[in-house]
């Protein structure tokens, strides 16, 4: 290759050859390196005299990796189900029944006790002391007026007799006819009208079993201290006649109906197993 040639092709621009455009290529990086690098100076000795920018700039470049990190769907202006306003929303109401009121007073098992429920207890409780007290002063001043000496052994007049009802109301040969018999006995009335039958004695039943609350309903006495001539309410709901208080502090009982069927017959039984209904009238 000649000089002149040489000399053509460094200057040619229109020259293709390929390492010329190689060259071009490496001058107009260079160029944009240098460019780059005096801003990134000049941002420099800007940052160095304004420090608060380079926060502004991190907190900038932060956010934009942060945005980039979202889903694709938080970013989609298209998607009616996030758009949604608020004020199109149906309004709603809560509605506070009777039954979730009451169920709003139970923590814990436990419930509250409104003050009327208070003094309702309250009153109850002072009733009930009251009765209490009355009947501990009726039983305190209780005299029982012993008729005399009682005929010794049985003297049921109605023994034998079938097992229809006595003309006092109760079944003939029971305990409670028995002990009905012993109390007009007591009282003097030993024949029609008696004074003491099924109708005032025990009217709301014949059982033994109601003996009891027909004392109680009456406001005669109910005691556990046994008395001579009282009613003795025992086990199995049986009444039987008491004939004497011992010495021991033991009871002696007369009853019928007791083991032997619709027959007389007498035991000592301790104070304390029974309830004594006191003489009525």
């Amino acid at each position: 290759m000649t000089k002149s040639s040489e000399l053509d092709l460094s200057v040619n621009p229109e020259s293709s050859a390929p390492g010329e455009a190689v060259s071009r290529g490496s001058r107009s990086t260079a160029r944009k390196t240098e460019a780059a690098s005096a801003l990134a100076a000049r941002a420099a000795r800007k940052d160095k005299k304004h420090p608060a920018a380079v926060l502004v700039t991190m907190l900038a470049v932060g956010g934009m990796f942060g945005v980039m990190g979202l889903p694709a769907y938080a970013m989609n202006p298209t998607d009616a189900s996030t758009s949604a306003d608020a004020s199109s929303l149906p309004a709603q109401s809560v509605v506070s029944s009777a039954s979730t009121a009451a169920a709003a007073s139970a923590r814990d098992g436990f419930t509250a006790t409104t003050p009327e429920e208070l003094e309702a207890q309250k009153l109850a409780t002072e009733q009930a002391a009251t009765a209490a007290a009355s009947a501990a002063a009726r039983i305190t001043s209780y005299v029982y007026s012993d008729p005399g000496p009682r005929q010794a052994g049985d003297d049921y007049p109605f023994g034998g007799m079938g097992t229809g009802l006595s003309v006092l109301g109760y079944y003939m040969g029971e305990c409670t006819d028995f002990v009905a018999w012993r109390l007009n006995r007591d009282a003097g009335s030993t024949g029609a009208p008696f004074a003491w039958a099924w109708g005032n004695l025990t009217p709301g039943g014949g059982n033994a079993s109601s003996w009891t609350s027909a004392w109680n309903n009456h406001g005669w006495p109910v005691s556990g201290v046994p008395v001579a001539g009282a009613v003795a309410v025992t086990e199995y709901m049986h009444v039987a006649y008491v004939k004497e208080v011992l010495g021991d502090g033991s009871v002696l009982i007369e009853e019928y109906n007791y083991g032997n069927y619709h027959q007389y017959g007498s035991r000592v039984i301790p104070a304390g197993s029974a309830t004594y209904l006191y003489p009525p009238g």
